[in-house]
């Protein structure tokens, strides 16, 4: 959420920004809602001081020996309760305002960094650089083609037990798809995260906190009787860790490594990828996720983009990174790297993680904040796929095709899959 100090005293500011992620909102309303609140807020303060005045007098008075029932302390008291009467209306009027304020708020992007690079869509983005060599064939199988002949994964039964885009996965396909996610998981652990299998489940408080709400409504599952969604992300749950929480400044950075599966209506994109592993309304992911101190923010998008590199690099899946202009940045986001590693199936390089610095946008919504000493700040918050399973599946599918029809896998995989290829059934 977008402090708003730079709501009411530099709106320009922010009018400026938003408009190099190709969005003219005229924040004027926004502002003079802002200045209200704080005008009564400081009205509110003085009453409440001139309150506190009177409650010390009376006590000084009675204690010097004035008439508890005397006129004198009933005029004073008199006059205190004719302000607790004033604060509480200004209370209700400041209280409308604040939540008018925080809804306007809480709709609006964050603004991007001046690191990030200006563009109107994904055609804009900026590669930074490659690694690995995509292998380019003719002939190539691509990852739903090797799936569906080596029965890794079922999709007509899936419709029967679920709807469309949803996949059941078979076999092998279990299993390299629980071994992917057992190799990551200890891959970032090794590296100093600490692990986390947090509630698939989530409440609105939480979804709000890290920006899906009440920009991404429709683009989640909602249980009807309850206040709880299907988590979208990892992200979701990880940052509502630490919500309405002060973490001491030597704990700082918090790294935090999260499996779990994703839920998402992908609405608005049917007719995209509606064969195999890329699309899906329910996937497996694990996530990177950091709790970091204003100064460490920009070191620290670096370390996490790194850190999710590894895996791309571990299993010799080529890829290259992407930084994203403004108008293809997420909503939360000040900055992305985006990861997209090459499936040779398909010719093409596909997004396989996002690795973004949000600054302390989503530690506003959720009052996260850390403490050195009396001073008080919000912290800044990190997250990155570290990776979309399924698409590393696909990846790992179409890059280890054989001759034979068999699949290669990397041998960092092979002791937590228990073979070296995987064969027809």
């Amino acid at each position: 959420m977008i402090d708003q100090r730079l709501v009411r005293d530099n709106p320009e500011v922010i009018a400026q920004q938003l408009k190099r992620r190709g969005k003219s909102i005229d924040l004027t309303g926004l502002q003079l809602i802002a200045r209200q609140q704080r005008g009564l807020e400081e009205e509110r303060s003085t009453l409440q001081a001139d309150g506190n005045r009177i409650g010390k007098e009376v006590g000084l008075k009675i204690k010097a020996g004035a008439d508890p029932k005397g006129d004198e302390v009933a005029a004073l008291r008199l006059q205190g309760n004719a302000i607790k009467q004033k604060v509480a209306v200004f209370e209700e009027e400041e209280k409308a305002l604040s939540s008018q304020l925080r809804d306007q708020l809480l709709s609006l992007p964050n603004l991007p960094s001046p690191l990030c690079p200006d563009g109107k869509d994904e055609h804009d983005n900026v590669e930074v650089r490659r690694w690995g060599t995509p292998r380019i064939e003719d002939g190539l199988e691509e990852h739903w083609q090797i799936a569906h002949r080596l029965n890794l994964f079922d999709t007509e039964r899936s419709v029967r037990i679920a709807q469309s885009r949803f996949v059941t996965l078979m076999g092998q396909g279990a299993r390299l798809e629980r071994a992917l996610i057992n190799f990551m998981l200890d891959l970032h652990t090794s590296k100093g995260y600490r692990e986390v299998m947090p509630p698939v489940l989530v409440n609105t408080a939480s979804l709000t906190g890290s920006g899906q709400l009440p920009k991404f409504a429709e683009e989640s599952f909602r249980c009807a009787d309850d206040d709880l969604w299907l988590t979208p992300t990892a992200e979701v749950p990880v940052t509502s860790l630490h919500r309405d929480e002060i973490i001491p400044a030597d704990q700082l950075p918090l790294r935090y490594s999260a499996y779990s599966p994703c839920f998402r209506r992908e609405a608005g994109s049917y007719g995209r990828d509606t064969r195999g592993l890329i699309r899906l309304h329910q996937f497996n992911k694990v996530e990177l996720y950091w709790f970091v101190h204003p100064d460490q923010s920009e070191e620290a998008h670096q370390q996490i983009t790194a850190d999710a590199e590894a895996v791309l690099q571990a299993l010799e899946l080529p890829y290259r990174v992407l930084d994203l202009c403004t108008g293809d940045l997420g909503f939360s986001a000040q900055r992305t790297y985006d990861l997209e590693v090459w499936l040779p199936g398909a010719g093409a390089f596909r997004e396989i993680s996002s690795c973004s610095v949000c600054g302390d946008f989503q530690a506003r919504r959720s009052a996260i904040r850390t403490k050195n000493g009396k001073q008080t700040q919000l912290v800044h918050t990190l997250n990155g796929s570290g990776l979309a399973v399924g698409r590393t599946m696909a990846a790992l599918l179409e890059t280890g095709q054989q001759s034979d029809g068999s699949i290669l896998l990397p041998k960092p995989l092979v002791p937590y899959v228990g073979f070296e290829r995987l064969q027809p059934e």
